[in-house]
């Protein structure tokens, strides 16, 4: 496998959410702190511009996406510019904002909120599933690596803080059967998992938070290998392009004196991804 290369250049201060859109062939990705969604077609970049942070997205048609923000679930349609409000999420609560999430085999889509200063336990985890949006998860603090198996048998996600990723096993609905356990424990390693992705395989890639790598952990969650980045703070990778073989990252320049932080990667693998889910609204 070779060195990652550079797809975007345009510094986020956090970038997050990359989403491939298997219909339109296109890449999407969110800085939040800049509350803008981001993509490009060749050399064209684009940048939709949000009044409040913005975070994660799933894809619902060819023309809309159903993105996250601070207040709601709202589906943004990408020719017209236009949101229409889905669901609230936190309306009342100023204190947070979204951040990480995607959709599930079953249409539904999970998306994680957090303090905006990572207040301690602010943050919650849904899922938002036929018109119902059901907490999961309380006592929070950064949700992340929200993914799931090819199999839809079971999702994985984080607490950065807690240096876990848990696996929850789920039912034929897809909420979660059962509690969720310990899959990969970075403890001692003293590592931060931040966002992730589940290849064809059932290998989950995890972006690890300060260390500059995506590392893949099999369906066991034993350590494989790793892709090194020139970014120390990497969020989040997901798989895209016409074969599902191309890795995409988003990283973070917040609190950074680097020269590549912030930046958008991307790598050619030997591993193929899973299609995007679409979500069923």
């Amino acid at each position: 496998m070779t060195a990652p290369d550079v797809f975007d250049d345009r510094i986020c201060v956090l970038g997050e959410g990359p989403l491939w859109h298997p219909v339109r062939g296109q890449f999407f990705w969110f800085d939040i702190l800049r509350k803008c969604l981001m993509s490009r077609i060749g050399e064209e970049t684009l940048e939709w511009q949000f009044d409040e942070h913005v975070s994660a997205a799933g894809w619902v048609d060819e023309n809309r996406l159903l993105i996250a923000s601070e207040t709601s679930l709202s589906t943004f349609d990408l020719n017209t510019g236009e949101s229409e409000w889905v669901i609230g999420l936190e309306v009342d609560n100023t204190v947070t904002r979204s951040n990480d999430g995607r959709a599930d085999p079953f249409g539904g889509f999970w998306i994680g909120t957090m303090g905006k200063s990572a207040e301690k336990g602010a943050g919650s985890i849904y899922r938002f599933y036929k018109g119902e949006l059901r907490k999961l998860y309380g006592d929070i603090s950064v949700s992340n690596a929200i993914c799931f198996a090819p199999d839809g048998t079971c999702a994985y996600f984080t607490d950065t803080h807690s240096n876990q990723v848990m696996r929850q096993s789920l039912g034929p609905d897809g909420w979660p059967d059962g509690a969720p356990e310990v899959f990969i424990d970075l403890r001692e390693q003293g590592l931060n998992p931040d966002g992730a992705v589940v290849d064809s395989t059932g290998c989950i890639w995890l972006a690890l938070w300060g260390a500059g790598q995506i590392a893949r952990y099999d369906p066991q969650g034993q350590f494989l290998s790793a892709i090194d980045y020139p970014a120390s703070q990497m969020t989040c990778p997901t798989f895209g392009g016409p074969d599902l073989t191309t890795l995409y990252a988003t990283s973070a320049a917040v609190h950074l004196d680097e020269a590549q932080g912030g930046q958008t990667f991307v790598i050619q693998t030997d591993v193929t991804g899973q299609r995007e889910h679409q979500v069923i609204l």
